[in-house]
This record gives C-alpha cells, structure tokens and sequence, in this order.
C-alpha cells in the first residue's frame, strides 16, 4: 500500500496497466470503508455483481462502460458515477482507463 498520506499524489501514476489484466492497489482499508486504484487494459472488466453498500467511481483517465441494473453508461475521464447498493453491476474497459473505488460500508 503505498504511503500518501499526509502529501499529494496524482492517483494515476500509483498504478500501471498490465496488458491484458485488471491490476488493483488498495490504498485504505478500513472497517467501515475502503479506496481501491484499479487500472483496466482495453476489453478487460469486472463480470456483473453485487454489493451490500453504495460504490463511488471516479475515472482518472480512459473511459468505461458501467453498467447498473441492465442500463449502461459510458464514463469518461474525470467523471464519476455511484454504483447503488443491491443493484447490479459490472465495468468493461472501452479503451485503456484508470479508476478510483470508494466503497463506504455502514
């Protein structure tokens, strides 16, 4: 986990695309929630599931299609979307794209 706290960091350049592969990098993982860097190499993703608690995305660069409950949406750099809790999703990398997870449990 690399140490940031307390300084400022381009998120981004913390992660590196692996070709072929979703890499992740969790940054804070704490009981009651957790950030997580992901970066997604083109047509790479994350099958459809669910979750307990409400997810934040924040895209950093790139652009992905998120799909919530059958409808699908394309997020592009530096824009964000929050995934509800019970509802399903999944994420698909339409070209190279890094993103931030914040996942809050309560």
């Amino acid at each position: 986990m690399p140490n940031i706290s307390g300084q400022g960091a381009n998120l981004a350049d913390l992660i590196n695309y692996q070709d072929g592969s979703v890499v992740s990098k969790e940054l804070i993982k704490k009981e009651k929630g957790s950030l997580t860097l992901f970066a997604f190499s083109q047509g790479q993703g994350l099958s459809e599931h669910t979750a307990p608690f409400d997810a934040f995305v924040y895209i950093l660069e790139g652009k992905a299609e998120i799909t919530i409950s059958k409808e699908v949406k394309t997020i592009n750099s530096k824009e964000g979307i929050i995934m509800p809790a019970n509802k399903p999703h999944s994420v698909k990398a339409v070209e190279a794209f890094k993103m931030i997870l914040v996942m809050i449990r309560s």
